[in-house]
């Protein structure tokens, strides 16, 4: 079977689930879950290691010989096994109640085995019922507390995109910073390392009034609920129970407690691990020096005396993913990774001509506001019929329109002849080679055919890379994030195909797509494919989602050496010639 490694982390993980609800041994699900997080983070496809040679499998740190038994298998045979032999006896529908926000795995198989309850809507009833404080080791508040926790649960996939997060975000920050009391403010968390979604905003604030903070946290105007209120912790609900979380913190401990809720988990567990091989322990209140009894602080009031004392470099909170940082601080290679002023061309756009809100003249100006020094209008190719798309004269019309409008500007600025063409369904472009030989810059894309089989797709991409003309593959897998998957393709294929044709890839950076995702930008990376990060603007104001791809290519461990379009036009023209 083909599957994505994102898809194979999925069956791990559920698999993991399913044993922990069971009562299992713990290590056991602890490997299925670290399995799990390395198998979703990992740059190479593990269906082509499992076709081409499985032993490569077990040499990947993290993947175990059982993780690596259950993957084959679930290629090989389409499932695994015990997974189907844990369902006959578990439904599926009760992994919906180790959501539930402190409920944890023996409480969840109780609420099984004793009430028969199998999903969130038979525990809300039996909550509501009062049925579930009768039950031993359960209470009056714990039963609250699950009634309050199932709507969590069922909003459990409700992740908002980055860019959303980043809005309220800031909305936050604007609020609270006009607080007397607050002395200093600082997001952490997910957001923070720049996931592609965020399940919730974490607050940290430097305070000696904590309670003047939380009075003025509970003032937002976007406020709907307040979860908890303590000494020096509050949670609230905002915008359709998205939950956000503040926690006042000493100025002392302040770099600890940044460093330890921005995270990841993974992270912070090796960075624990570093401190204990040094003697010393690390969490959210400092650093201390472990001498027998006694624990003396040695840091903790900035994040980068928390590194500097464990003999580590102040990561970039992007790269915080126990995925390449603690090897590239080890060989003292760590990157300097890609700023958007770094920027100098953007490559991909639309405008009036087809499916865009701006003219050309439009967009330079735009353009050049933001301090880029060239453009490319990439309006869509003739298949995509209902954005009237460009038919190979209307296309040829255009670029003599871009040929007399760089007549006009000044040289410090250049507009270059680009299409978006499509890749037909049948394979092959949807313009004649002898256009697309005009252009400065063709953009292949697949927006038709994506339920098409893996081998379909892969091929038309790969088409389309061995295609002379053709420079660069647009949002290559074409996913929408928390609306539609990606289509089935072989991106070692696709690697395969850029590298041998000397052809780059785009990371799209419009927030619904992503595209490629940062475990795809590190895999370019690594095989030094050049990516451009382009912004696909349809209007003036979509030139500004340009921030959203450079937090992705962050997250890649990209530096602007990796990225085209930080270099001059005339230096990008030169790769694809040399």
């Amino acid at each position: 079977m083909d599957l994505d490694n994102v898809a194979i982390a999925t069956e791990i993980g559920k698999l993991a689930d399913l044993l922990e609800f069971s009562g299992a041994n713990s290590f056991k699900i602890r490997a299925y879950r670290n399995g799990a997080r390395v198998i979703k983070d990992f740059p190479d496809s593990f269906t082509t290691m499992v076709h081409n040679d499985p032993s490569k499998i077990t040499a990947i740190q993290g993947i175990g010989k059982g993780v690596a038994e259950k993957i084959t298998q679930l290629i090989e045979l389409d499932n695994i096994a015990e997974i189907d032999e844990l369902l006959e006896v578990i439904p599926v529908s009760v992994l919906d109640l180790l959501r539930i926000p402190g409920l944890g795995p023996k409480k969840a198989a109780a609420l099984y085995q004793t009430l028969s309850i199998q999903t969130l809507d038979q525990l809300q009833a039996a909550c509501e019922d009062g049925q579930v404080q009768e039950l031993k080791g359960f209470a009056a508040k714990t039963e609250q507390s699950i009634l309050d926790g199932i709507a969590i649960a069922a909003a459990a996939n409700s992740r908002i995109r980055w860019a959303s997060a980043d809005k309220l975000a800031q909305t936050l920050l604007e609020h609270l910073r006009a607080c007397p009391a607050v002395e200093r403010i600082e997001l952490a968390g997910s957001y923070r390392r720049g996931r592609e979604t965020v399940g919730d905003l974490d607050l940290l604030v430097i305070s000696t009034k904590p309670a003047d903070v939380m009075d003025c946290f509970a003032e937002f105007p976007e406020w709907e609920q307040t979860l908890v209120r303590g000494d020096t912790k509050m949670s609230i609900r905002v915008l359709n129970s998205f939950q956000v979380d503040l926690r006042v913190v000493q100025q002392e401990s302040f770099g600890a407690a940044w460093q330890y809720f921005t995270g990841s988990k993974d992270h912070n567990v090796a960075v624990r691990g570093h401190a204990k091989q040094l003697g010393m322990k690390v969490n959210e209140y400092g650093v201390f020096k472990v001498d027998g009894d006694e624990e003396i602080q040695v840091a903790g009031a900035t994040e980068q005396e928390v590194y500097e004392v464990l003999g580590l470099p102040h990561f970039a909170a992007e790269m915080r993913e126990a995925r390449e940082e603690f090897q590239w601080a080890e060989q003292g290679a760590l990157p300097e990774l890609i700023e958007l002023s770094e920027i100098q061309g953007d490559l991909h756009m639309h405008t009036t001509a087809t499916d865009g809100k701006a003219t050309i003249a439009e967009m330079v100006a735009a353009a050049r506001e933001r301090g880029l020094q060239y453009i490319a209008i990439t309006d869509h190719s003739q298949r995509v019929s209902i954005a009237r798309g460009l038919t190979a004269e209307r296309v040829v019309q255009q670029w003599e329109e871009v040929d007399r409008f760089n007549e006009t500007i000044e040289d410090d600025f250049r507009v270059l002849k680009g299409i978006e063409c499509d890749i037909l369904e049948a394979g092959g472009m949807d313009l004649p080679d002898e256009v697309l030989a005009l252009a400065d810059w063709v953009i292949a894309s697949v927006h038709f055919g994506q339920k098409q089989s893996r081998e379909q797709i892969t091929d038309r991409i790969v088409g389309a890379l061995e295609n002379p003309h053709v420079k660069i593959i647009a949002h290559p897998t074409g996913r929408l994030i928390n609306r539609r998957e990606a289509y089935q393709v072989d991106m070692d294929a696709v690697f395969q195909a850029a590298q041998d044709n000397r052809k780059m890839l785009e990371l799209n950076a419009n927030p619904a797509r992503l595209d490629l995702h940062d475990v795809h930008c590190a895999a370019a990376r690594k095989r030094e494919i050049p990516l451009v990060i382009s912004s696909d603007a349809h209007s003036v104001a979509g030139l500004d989602v340009m921030q959203y791809g450079i937090v992705q290519a962050r997250r890649g461990g990209l530096t602007a050496a990796n990225v085209a379009n930080t270099q001059p036009w005339e230096k990008i023209q030169q790769w694809f010639t040399s």
